[in-house]
C-alpha cells in the first residue's frame, strides 16, 4: 500500500524511528543495477583496506582524544539511510560532552563546545573516518548524499519527493565538493539530485579526486548559524532520466 510524501513528512517531524514510506520508486536501469553491484564490492575492498592501513592512525587519534577530554572517543548518532531507514553513523568525537545533539549549523556558537583536537580533525575530516565501519555495514557508501540527521526535516521532505533515498548514503558527495558548508539546504538537495540522475564511473570517480582535493585545501569548512551560504550549484541536466513510477518502493526489486 502507497503512502504519500504527506504522511512520510510527517512520521519525519514527528520524530519516529519507523523507515519513512517513500512517495515514487525509482526503477533504474540495467546499466546502473551493474554499477551499484560493482560499486558495493569495490565499497567493501577499499573501506576494509583503509580500516587496516589507517589502524595506527586510529589508536594514535583515539589516544589523544581519550587524553584531552572526559568522554567516548566515538560519537554515535543517528542519521536518515537509503530508503529512509534511520542508521547509527560513527565518528570521532570532536565536542565536548554538555555539546547539544544537534547539527553544527543550529548552533550558534559552535566553538565553545568543540575541543582543541576536534577542531583539528573537523578541519581535515579524519573524524569522518570511523565511519568506513558504516561502509563495510552496508548502510554507507564512498559516494552518495550525506547522511542528515533526524530533524532536518525540510531536506528529508525534499530528497522523499525527488528519490534521493534510493541511493546510499556517502562519506563525501557532490554538494561536499562543491562549497560543502556554504552550500545552502536547497541547493545541498539540487546537488542530490544531480548525483542521483548522473551517477556512474565518471561521476564517482571525480568526485574522489575532487574530495581529495578540498580535504588538502580545507574548501567549504564553516561552522554555525553564522555561516553565509555563497555556493549554487549549475542547473541540472540529465541525458537519460531515471524512469519513475507510483510504486512503494518495498515492491523495487
Amino acid at each position: 500500500m502507497d503512502i504519500s510524501l504527506h504522511n512520510a513528512a510527517e512520521q519525519v517531524d514527528s520524530g519516529k524511528k519507523a523507515p519513512l514510506k517513500l512517495y515514487k520508486s525509482i526503477i533504474f536501469t540495467k546499466k546502473q543495477k551493474g554499477y551499484l553491484v560493482v560499486k558495493r564490492v569495490l565499497d567493501v575492498v577499499f573501506a576494509g583496506l583503509l580500516l587496516i592501513l589507517l589502524s595506527p592512525a586510529f589508536l594514535l587519534i583515539a589516544l589523544t582524544i581519550k587524553l584531552t577530554s572526559s568522554g567516548p572517543v566515538l560519537f554515535r548518532q543517528e542519521r536518515m539511510g537509503q530508503y529512509g531507514k534511520p542508521i547509527l553513523i560513527y565518528k570521532f568525537r570532536t565536542m565536548y560532552r554538555d555539546a547539544p545533539n544537534v547539527a553544527t549549523a543550529e548552533l550558534s556558537d559552535p566553538d565553545q563546545y568543540i575541543t582543541p583536537v576536534g577542531r583539528f580533525l573537523r578541519a581535515t575530516s579524519m573524524d569522518e573516518l570511523p565511519q568506513l565501519l558504516n561502509i563495510l555495514k552496508g548502510n554507507m557508501a564512498f559516494i552518495g548524499p550525506r547522511p542528515l540527521i533526524l530533524s532536518e526535516t525540510g531536506i528529508h521532505t525534499s530528497r522523499l519527493q525527488e528519490g534521493v533515498y534510493f541511493l546510499r548514503p556517502g562519506l563525501t558527495g557532490l554538494a561536499q565538493v562543491n562549497g560543502r558548508d556554504l552550500v545552502s539546504p536547497e541547493h545541498k538537495v539540487a546537488y542530490d539530485v544531480e548525483y542521483l540522475h548522473t551517477f556512474g564511473w565518471k561521476q564517482d570517480f571525480s568526485i574522489l579526486f575532487r574530495t581529495v582535493a578540498a580535504v588538502w585545501k580545507r574548501d567549504g569548512i564553516a561552522e554555525g548559524t553564522q555561516t553565509e551560504f555563497k555556493v549554487e550549484p549549475e542547473t541540472v541536466e540529465s541525458a537519460e532520466p531515471i524512469k519513475v513510477t507510483e510504486e512503494n518502493y518495498d515492491q523495487v526489486p
